[in-house]
């Protein structure tokens, strides 16, 4: 009797179930270490519909006992891994990888690395996420400021599964920003959005209130490419703009909002969304309504709900390293102190992340945001950041160009509606002393330089405004799923 082949074994990657070869290495998509591929090479043939169970049973019970436990293995560890496959996808919509979920129902690249604990309750799946940042920060200029803070949020994603083709998801945002930032928030030079004591904030960023998001979303998979979701949240994030800015990998090491803030992200705490999309492989369309003010200064309670505004947005991940998005929202009366306001956004953004290697990545977003104001006209703001990071070692950036009116960033001295370019550029370094163990809490600093017209100076001052600041940064490490832990032991 003839010896049977030896059995090629065959290695794959947790997050990236398509990439299958014969050796050990690492995944080409996010660097992460290939892990043995229990599925047997060759499924057996299914049997066909024209033979009976009885033959089919007859044939299994003429196999000898070794053959039968490799059958019975073999079906168990393809059993296994479809189940390892499915609890990996996204919470919104079962046909997307884990690595391409945002905030709200954005997109990043397939090749995203993922910061968080996953905990497993049978078929359901908990992703846990967040950031704190406790820092010094000082802003120079007559209207900057200094102060010790904490900006911070923590996220937990839930998923199970309905049937072969069904999931239910929900998600739940918080941050404790009132608590650590207060209600004027923290210094940011030139930023502006949302008001304090019936009055516009201006060079500071408003805390986040403290139920950020909390979703529930259904999806469905018709075919292996066609799929469709709905989603709801109260609060939740519409159909409009990038992943927020401390969801983008290549943002994710800054402390501090970008000062385009609201005019490309600043919806990702709306009170009442509901959320439609369909995916077609690759390409996603969908459509919100929603509330359209931004949420007021009670940052504990839950505003009500008004949807009178609506969005829609394309997305389209030609490659794993790739992530496009364009979109255009309606939003109604968005400012309480200005009612009679309302506002047109339209944004596009490119997002890349390109794994360099084992704990190695490097990501870059590209986002344009145009606000077209009641009374105002069309403003424009352009961001560029970018994060490289290698081992305990991150190296980030950030430079934006905006468009601010006198009226926005409530200059008493000129025309209201005398609109100013603001440009401003940080750059940063952080330093892990724990690492890769469960949790990453790094030392960080970073200094920024801002720069705007000499008519500002009444204002600001006549020198250079710059800032700085020195921040530790603790959030989840890199995840690791169990197979691939019990491989490298």
């Amino acid at each position: 009797m003839p010896s049977p082949e030896p059995r090629v074994l065959q290695y794959t990657c947790v997050m990236h179930l398509d990439v299958i070869q014969n050796h050990p290495g690492t995944c080409p998509k996010c660097g992460m270490e290939l892990v043995p591929l229990k599925e047997p090479r060759h499924r057996p043939p299914k049997v066909e519909r024209a033979t009976s169970q009885t033959a089919a049973h007859h044939q299994h019970m003429d196999d000898s006992p070794v053959d039968q436990e490799q059958s019975m293995n073999q079906d168990h560890a393809a059993k296994e891994h479809e189940m390892h496959e499915m609890k990996m996808q996204s919470s919104v919509n079962l046909s997307d990888p884990m690595t391409r979920e945002g905030s709200g129902t954005s997109w990043l690249p397939d090749s995203s690395p993922v910061y968080g604990r996953m905990l497993m309750f049978g078929d359901s799946m908990l992703m846990l996420h967040g950031a704190i940042f406790p820092r010094y920060t000082n802003v120079s200029t007559r209207r900057g400021d200094d102060r010790i803070d904490a900006p911070n949020w923590f996220m937990g994603m839930f998923s199970h599964p309905l049937a072969d083709n069904a999931q239910l998801g929900a998600r739940l945002m918080m941050s404790v920003d009132p608590l650590t930032e207060g209600g004027r928030g923290y210094p940011l030079l030139f930023q502006s959005g949302e008001s304090w004591h019936d009055r516009p904030l201006h060079d500071r960023q408003h805390p986040h209130d403290l139920f950020s998001e909390l979703s529930v979303s259904y999806s469905q998979q018709f075919t292996h490419a066609f799929s469709g979701y709905i989603y709801f949240g109260y609060p939740g994030e519409p159909a409009l703009g990038p992943p927020t800015f401390m969801h983008r990998i290549s943002a994710m090491d800054d402390p501090d909002a970008p000062i385009g803030h609201h005019w490309q992200d600043s919806s990702h705490v709306t009170f009442g969304v509901a959320t439609a999309g369909l995916q077609w492989q690759s390409i996603k369309i969908e459509g919100s309504v929603f509330t359209g003010r931004e949420p007021d200064e009670g940052r504990y309670d839950f505003d009500r709900p008004r949807f009178d505004s609506a969005s829609a947005r394309i997305s389209w991940n030609p490659t794993p390293d790739l992530a496009l998005q364009f979109s255009h929202g309606y939003l109604k009366s968005p400012e309480a102190l200005e009612p009679d306001a309302n506002r047109h956004r339209t944004t596009a953004s490119v997002i890349y992340n390109k794994a360099l290697g084992h704990d190695t990545n490097w990501a870059t977003t590209f986002v344009w945001g145009q606000n077209n104001d009641t009374d105002e006209g069309k403003t424009q703001s352009f961001l560029l950041e970018s994060d490289f990071q290698r081992g305990r070692d991150t190296f980030y950036t950030r430079l934006e160009c905006v468009e601010k009116s006198a009226h926005e960033l409530q200059l008493t001295h000129t025309s209201p509606d005398k609109v100013f370019p603001i440009f401003a550029a940080s750059f940063g370094y952080v330093r892990d002393f724990f690492h890769g163990r469960g949790i990453d809490a790094g030392l960080g600093g970073q200094f920024t330089i801002d720069d705007r017209p000499a008519e500002l100076e009444r204002d600001y001052g006549g020198e250079i405004a710059w800032g700085f600041e020195v921040f530790l940064r603790i959030r989840p490490s890199l995840h690791a799923h169990h197979h691939e832990e019990a491989s490298a032991k």
